[in-house]
């Protein structure tokens, strides 16, 4: 089958905000399934935080993506051509294939997922890797225990709404901090999160004197910075600060903010610890399983932004993480 896949690639390594100028839009010929091989076209893109990380050249988790080469990201694919044993046409599959119209695959990493059970955006979500982010960054790295409080930072946020959910689902006292009234109010209103402090309005210190007075047991940290100093300040005795990510510092054009109050680590014999989710690949299945359990019985509301387009609208969807535009999980779905 002929045809054209058109791709955004990195055209140079951004400092500071991503840039229009930073990306290449780009075409080639769309390939063709050989032995063992399917062609998918590309329905919904991943954006995610940590895809500001992989424009930089330095010592990382993944390698950095080079200049020239399709932006990484997380996909879902229809197939469309295979030559593939366990892929036949009309099957979607989920799985790292980047900023493009269509890609060959081997199905190695891809899973195959049945959209009437979900929608297409979710499997990049709540069951991809934002919910996987959640489900083992606060019961294994923060090791979590019923009637515990948990602060949760970019609370408004695709891993954010699914952590505080699952800490109400574990039977724990959840305050989450965003920005703006309407994230606050999604999350106590309908999501159960029983406080939020608004960070562009109130003073983040003072705010959590008032809502956890006997400290964090687990603070989940998505943002860095200056709220992550402020939570340090109010840690309970062995709190655990599971690091995930630090959003506020990613765009940085110097050195990363790091934390001035870590002595509260001492005082508190508290921990903290970074970890990368795909260390827990194998066991994908197991929280996957958990997770859409808690979907259906309506202990977890699912929450996406959907930006419908092509992918021209790339570059400026993905400025959208870093300006706080998105609530939940932000994707691009293609026509």
């Amino acid at each position: 089958m002929s045809g054209v896949n058109r791709q955004i690639r990195l055209a140079r390594r951004p400092v500071g905000e991503v840039r229009d100028e930073d990306w290449e839009h780009g075409a080639e010929p769309r390939g063709v399934a050989g032995a063992g091989q399917f062609v998918g076209r590309t329905r919904v893109v991943s954006l995610d935080p940590a895809m500001r990380g992989w424009l930089d050249d330095r010592p990382s988790y993944l390698p950095p993506v080079g200049i020239g080469e399709v932006m990484r990201a997380g996909s879902v694919v229809e197939v469309v051509e295979s030559a593939h044993p366990e892929f036949k046409v009309g099957d979607h599959v989920v799985g790292t294939f980047g900023v493009q119209e269509y890609v060959v695959s081997d199905g190695k990493g891809a899973l195959r997922v049945d959209p009437s059970l979900a929608p297409l955006s979710t499997y990049l979500g709540a069951l991809g890797m934002p919910g996987m982010t959640a489900y083992f960054g606060l019961l294994e790295v923060g090791a979590l225990k019923e009637g515990e409080t948990v602060v949760v930072s970019g609370a408004a946020g695709a891993v954010g709404t699914m952590v505080g959910q699952i800490a109400k689902v574990k039977g724990c006292r959840v305050v989450g901090i965003a920005g703006g009234p309407e994230k606050c109010a999604l999350l106590t209103d309908e999501l159960g999160f029983d406080a939020a402090i608004d960070y562009r309005t109130e003073d983040v210190r003072k705010a959590l004197r008032t809502h956890v007075p006997d400290g964090i047991d687990v603070y989940f940290d998505n943002v860095g910075g200056e709220i992550l100093d402020a939570a340090l300040t109010r840690l309970a005795m062995r709190a655990r600060v599971v690091v995930c990510g630090a959003i506020s510092q990613y765009n940085n054009e110097t050195a990363v903010q790091g934390p001035s109050n870590y002595l509260s680590l001492l005082v508190r014999r508290a921990r903290m610890e970074g970890f990368v989710v795909f260390d827990y690949a194998r066991r994908y299945a197991e929280a996957s399983r958990e997770i859409a359990g808690w979907i259906a019985d309506g202990r977890i509301k699912v929450k996406e932004h959907v930006v419908d387009g092509t992918l021209d609208d790339f570059p400026a969807t993905f400025r959208m993480l870093f300006r706080g535009e998105n609530t939940g999980k932000l994707v691009l779905r293609l026509p």
